[in-house]
């Protein structure tokens, strides 16, 4: 087969490797990919939100499958362009993407389905966030409603600042945000997991769980990011809790997308904090996160590519297997980030971290080839990716590994998996 995976990141690197690995795959093609993914995949280049663009790329190819890794792509309907021209695509239709690309639309749904969550509300004017936040009082949330590339969540300690932050979404005054409505939503507390299933439109089936770490300093402090590092445990739930969350949050909501006439295909991923009340969801995404997709393909045991047929052309239930024990991926990003950050200085030892008998892979985030020379081109650069009998041993792979790796200005956090290892 030959496969097409569109986006340039590590969760793209990430899955441009496993699906290299299957004995049925003999060619990936990744567009725009980047420096590193250029070693595994031919790139192609092309802009992520122009479907027009990423359509013609896909005639030109004929790829057996395409493969969409960002949200962007989604939420512009590059699946119903590509479905409507007869080429098999894995993930959700512009409408069903909306559990993403729309937070007030993801809140109202499950509230009509019973999908446990905050108590929220959705307000398009500054006065409707005052009356809002009479209500709620503070610490409070407030979320733009559409896509904003991880900076559109402010958790507010006062109703002051909430009114400010909501004030500053709808004037489209936050960075890469321009928001028509925000969320105000109840403050949860308690420990977040990431639980991703794959669904074919009627049928889900969990994938694995995760636990990202979204701020950029150690100890979770200082300004979210896309993700600094995460890592993924058979013990990161119960099996009870694993059980429960497959048939109370995932197949209820492919259940209710198919009953409002919008099948759910593709990856559901669960934003999960699990309260003293009980699991409640913080977010629904529709495609594979990152950086928690390169810890969980690290520990995939079975072939990625069944899993996405079957998300494609429905069938019998796949095989989902996971190595037993752990993985961890550490993200290196460039200084400045999540701010200003400068791009183009070299990268060393990118291929001289120890083997450690293949059970750590770099996956390249933002990196870029000129002149022969590979080089930084993003906010989030490497994610060392290891994995081990348990999280302690595959953090000291991942560790020791990147120790190896340097570019000017590169910063990592040192705690990935800090709850879990507490007293370890």
């Amino acid at each position: 087969m030959k496969v097409l995976v569109l986006g340039g990141g590590g969760r793209e690197h990430a899955l441009c490797w496993a699906l290299k690995r299957s004995k049925r795959v003999d060619e990936v093609v990744c567009a725009p990919g980047n420096g590193g993914i250029a070693s595994i995949a031919r790139c192609e280049p092309v802009n992520v939100a122009d479907v027009v663009g990423m359509t013609a790329l896909v005639e030109r190819e004929r790829p057996d499958l395409t493969v969409v890794g960002p949200e962007v792509p989604l939420a512009v309907g590059i699946v119903d362009a590509l479905t409507a021209r007869g080429f098999k695509v894995f993930g959700p239709t512009q409408a069903a993407a909306q559990l993403e690309s729309s937070k007030g639309f993801a809140k109202d749904f499950m509230a009509r389905q019973g999908i446990p969550t905050a108590a929220y509300a959705v307000c398009a004017t500054p006065e409707e966030v005052a009356t809002a936040l009479a209500k709620m009082g503070a610490p409070v949330v407030v979320k733009a409603d559409g896509l904003a590339a991880g900076k559109g969540v402010v958790i507010c300690q006062t109703v002051e600042e909430a009114q400010t932050e909501a004030n500053l979404m709808l004037a489209g005054k936050v960075a890469g945000v321009a928001a028509d409505r925000v969320v105000v939503e109840e403050f949860l507390e308690g420990p977040e997991v990431s639980f991703f299933a794959v669904s074919d439109g009627k049928r889900a089936v969990t994938l694995g769980l995760a636990q990202d770490h979204k701020r950029i300093g150690e100890g979770d402090t200082g300004p979210n990011t896309g993700g600094m590092g995460a890592y993924s445990t058979d013990t990161l739930v119960s099996p009870q809790m694993r059980d429960w969350l497959l048939l109370n949050v995932a197949q209820r909501t492919v259940d209710g997308m198919a009953r409002d006439g919008v099948p759910f295909t593709g990856v559901l991923f669960c934003g999960i904090m699990l309260t003293p009340q009980g699991p409640k969801v913080l977010e629904f995404n529709t495609r594979f996160g990152d950086p928690e997709t390169q810890a969980l393909m690290l520990r995939m045991k079975s072939d990625v590519l069944d899993l996405i047929e079957w998300s494609v052309s429905g069938g019998a239930l796949p095989r989902v297997e996971l190595k037993p024990g752990a993985s961890v991926c550490v993200i290196a990003s460039s200084a400045g980030y999540p701010g200003s950050y400068q791009s183009g200085h070299p990268i060393t030892g990118a291929t001289t971290f120890p083997d450690w008998e293949k059970t750590v892979e770099l996956f390249h985030s933002g990196t870029a080839t000129r002149q022969g020379e590979l080089v930084t081109a993003g906010g989030r650069v490497l994610g060392m990716t290891a994995c081990g009998s348990d999280l302690k041993e595959a953090l000291g792979r991942a560790y020791t590994s990147l120790a190896q790796v340097s570019f000017e200005g590169m910063q990592y956090r040192r705690d990935i998996g800090w709850r879990a290892t507490v007293g370890v």
